[in-house]
């Protein structure tokens, strides 16, 4: 099922935190809220699910208007940051609570646990309560909760945000399987951008209170509308430099490097040039000093200082072949450049 906000409004008091936004998430897929704190993400994601009232604007799940529906009534089922399960009730009851509530048959609510603690992989702790369950255990007790009554909508708040890196990797791929293998129609708010990105089908990148731009992870990458949402997304992030754009890209000290043919303005410019895109296989020309060395197995970031002052990073296979304080002349893969105005619109 699809959902539509058209001119969606949320005040705080005198305070407009989203003004007159307009999104539509389409049937089946997973769409993440991406942005930093106090961005709005969450706010959106509560106004969908009633727990906020929408100050303007209306909400629809397909044809339906929920705009005024209490949440109580709105079909979709929230997992939230902190899991919010009973801990005096079993895994089994936690997942039922909700058609209890709906009133279902003993034989209903036995059925659809057991079918959902076999989709979530948690078939074997049904007797256990909360405390009993590690971290990533939890979470599918929660996720398995929203989904047993079958909504149309799944809305996921942070849901890994409580998780050791072991567990969230884990659980990104295990949520995206449980979405697609239901086809549900999903939203997931983070901040994390490597979640967003391997997680969901689009990502609306979030600023203020506003949709800086809603894409797919690999074209909001590849083509960010500006400076904000080049910076945001990349790990490791993209490096920013200041530049004169003339015939070549004058990076300062004498270094340059070819310029773009898609950058036609001239001046200054702030250049976003991604680590993999910078290093010794593009050649020679940015010359500067190894400052830091950060190995990550088999791959290493290294920092390159221009005389400049500022700093390039290349991240490239761990030869153990760099030290800080050398000297290098690398290069650039110039076609990958991304070029921003003083006012960080993208040229």
């Amino acid at each position: 099922m699809d959902l539509r906000l058209t001119n969606f409004t949320k005040r705080f008091g005198d305070t407009t935190v989203i003004d007159e936004m307009n999104l539509t998430v389409q049937s089946g897929e997973m769409l993440a809220l991406l942005g930093p704190s106090g961005c709005g993400k969450s706010t959106t994601l509560f106004a969908i699910c009633g727990i906020h009232k929408m100050d303007g604007g209306s909400l629809h799940f397909g044809d339906k208007d929920v705009t005024r529906v209490p949440a109580q009534k709105r079909p979709v089922g929230v997992v939230f940051q902190n899991y919010a399960l009973y801990p005096h009730m079993t895994v089994a009851q936690n997942i039922a609570f909700p058609l209890r509530v709906q009133k279902k048959s003993r034989s209903e609510i036995d059925h659809d646990v057991g079918r959902m603690a076999e989709l979530v992989h948690i078939s074997n702790l049904l007797d256990r309560r909360p405390a009993q369950l590690s971290g990533g255990q939890q979470q599918r007790v929660a996720l398995a909760r929203a989904m047993v009554r079958k909504p149309d909508v799944l809305l996921l708040d942070e849901p890994l945000a409580n998780l050791d890196a072991k567990l969230r990797l884990e659980m990104r791929s295990e949520i995206r399987r449980i979405q697609q293998d239901t086809g549900i129609t999903a939203i997931l708010v983070t901040h994390d951008q490597v979640e967003a990105m391997s997680m969901c089908d689009r990502i609306a990148l979030m600023k203020d209170g506003r949709i800086v731009q809603l894409d797919t992870p690999t074209a909001m990458y590849n083509n960010p509308v500006d400076q904000f949402v080049a910076g945001f997304l990349g790990n490791p992030p993209i490096s920013f430099v200041a530049a004169e754009a003339g015939p070549e890209l004058d990076l300062g000290h004498d270094i340059t490097i070819p310029r773009p043919a898609t950058l036609e303005a001239a001046g200054t410019v702030t250049l976003g040039i991604r680590p993999e895109h910078f290093g010794p296989q593009y050649g020679a020309g940015v010359e500067g000093e190894v400052v830091f060395i950060e190995p990550q197995g088999r791959e290493e970031l290294v920092d390159v200082r221009l005389a400049s002052g500022a700093a390039l990073r290349a991240i490239l296979p761990a030869t153990g072949g760099h030290r800080v304080g050398d000297r290098v002349s690398w290069g650039v893969q110039s076609d990958k450049i991304l070029a921003f105005a003083s006012e960080g619109a993208r040229l």
